[in-house]
């Protein structure tokens, strides 16, 4: 995927009405600190056009970012930081449920988890949000994953790998390393195939 665009262009918080964008839209979810932000930055070769925070949950917006003109990617605030109040909580299910049930031109969702601690309860609680959109493209990216040896990233992965089997179809896994950007490309390539995009354009 050549990025000859990339920009911040609506940021919609709990009170924002989400944009009547007609272009399709690929949404990443994880939980706090899980490396989301700087996992879009890489994929889009910027350094910091997506906000990151070392402060778990302090981002409570959704992010549409105009790629190309051919399509959004939007970054949903992070989910399960222990430290959140019960109302902050119940705004983060009405704005991303909401998003994530609803929105027609969301086409396909990247969840990020930690390689380390993959379907913590805050990931099977996201999951179960997406249990009412089987129309929907979902690529589990295991990140951190230079942080495992070599046995430890086979078995994960394989673990993954059979609860995607068991989910179906549409669903699709991958290790990867935002510290060493090791994974970029098969991401990509994973974005143009739910495009219908030769790989590499």
């Amino acid at each position: 995927m050549i990025i000859r665009k990339a920009e911040l262009e609506t940021v919609c918080g709990i009170t924002s009405t989400l944009p009547e964008n007609l272009l399709p839209e690929f949404a990443f979810a994880g939980k706090s600190n899980v490396g989301k932000s700087s996992l879009i930055n890489g994929l889009l070769n910027r350094r910091a056009l997506a906000r990151t925070s070392s402060q778990p949950g302090k981002t409570q917006t959704i992010n549409f970012y105009n790629v190309n003109d051919d399509l959004y990617f939007v970054d949903l605030p992070g989910y399960g930081y222990a430290k959140a109040a019960p109302e902050t909580r119940r705004n983060w299910e009405g704005l991303v449920g909401g998003y994530v049930q609803q929105r027609p031109q969301l086409m396909g969702m990247v969840l990020v988890m930690d390689a380390r601690r993959p379907f913590m309860p805050a990931d099977e609680f996201l999951l179960d949000f997406l249990s009412v959109r089987p129309d929907l493209k979902l690529h589990l990216l295991l990140n951190k994953a230079d942080q495992l040896k070599t046995m430890e990233k086979r078995q994960v992965l394989n673990t993954v790998k059979d609860r995607a089997l068991a989910m179906g179809n549409h669903v699709s896994v991958q290790l990867f390393s935002g510290l060493k950007k090791e994974g970029v490309e098969q991401l990509q390539n994973v974005l143009c195939t739910w495009l219908n995009l030769p790989l590499g354009s």
